[in-house]
């Protein structure tokens, strides 16, 4: 009996020292999978607004549609000024001057080729760029586009990319910590609970909620 109860007793002493391991090493795991997962999603969602930026500049308007922008990034081009003559080069201002040209010519570059410099994405991570990471291509970025009217009677084109939470942490082993992130986000700081840039509101020069 006596033996039994010592049994007993340890088995008990285990599953109190597990449960407060757990306790104590589940928010150290979750906070750490959440930075490394949110720093994924905020390193394509920075490409997504950087491509949305240069159709912008070209089309003076954003776009809603991924199907859109993908083809603009790899069959698009942009057009870029350069000058011919360095300013400071009296002969050949002079020369240009005499030939009554501007001291600029335009040029043509592939969208691809030069908006993320100096990063470099291949076609593939084109395709990719809808794909939330770490979801195995099931979850993608809510993307948005439209045209507001600010308070004073200005009409601008406006953006919102965004990815919920929910979208890209692991909803089974961390559940409740995603709850308590939420309800502290949207409770306590009144701001998006997951990451994204931009507003469909408001023009805010496509910040970023993580900035």
């Amino acid at each position: 009996m006596k033996k039994l109860f010592q049994i007993i007793l340890a088995v008990a002493i285990v599953g109190l020292v597990y449960v407060i391991y757990d306790q104590i090493s589940t928010p150290i795991r979750f906070d750490n999978e959440m930075k490394a997962k949110r720093a994924q999603v905020i390193d394509r969602i920075k490409d997504i607004r950087t491509a949305q930026r240069a159709f912008k500049s070209k089309y003076q308007h954003f776009t809603g549609s991924f199907d859109t922008l993908t083809s603009f990034i790899l069959n698009d081009t942009l057009e870029l000024e350069r000058k011919i003559v360095d300013e400071d080069d009296s002969v050949g201002m002079a020369m240009l001057k005499k030939l009554k040209k501007a001291n600029v010519e335009k040029f043509k570059v592939a969208v691809i080729d030069t908006i993320f410099a100096p990063k470099v994405l291949s076609a593939a991570d084109v395709e990719q760029l809808r794909f939330i990471p770490g979801t195995d291509d099931k979850a993608q970025y809510i993307m948005e586009a439209g045209i507001i009217t600010t308070e004073s009677k200005v009409v601008i084109p406006v953006v919102e990319v965004r990815a919920p939470y929910k979208s890209f942490l692991d909803t089974v082993n961390f559940r409740q910590e995603i709850v308590n992130l939420i309800d502290d986000d949207v409770n306590n700081y009144n701001r998006y609970p997951g990451v994204k840039f931009g507003s469909m509101e408001a023009g805010n020069n496509e910040a970023g909620n993580w900035e």
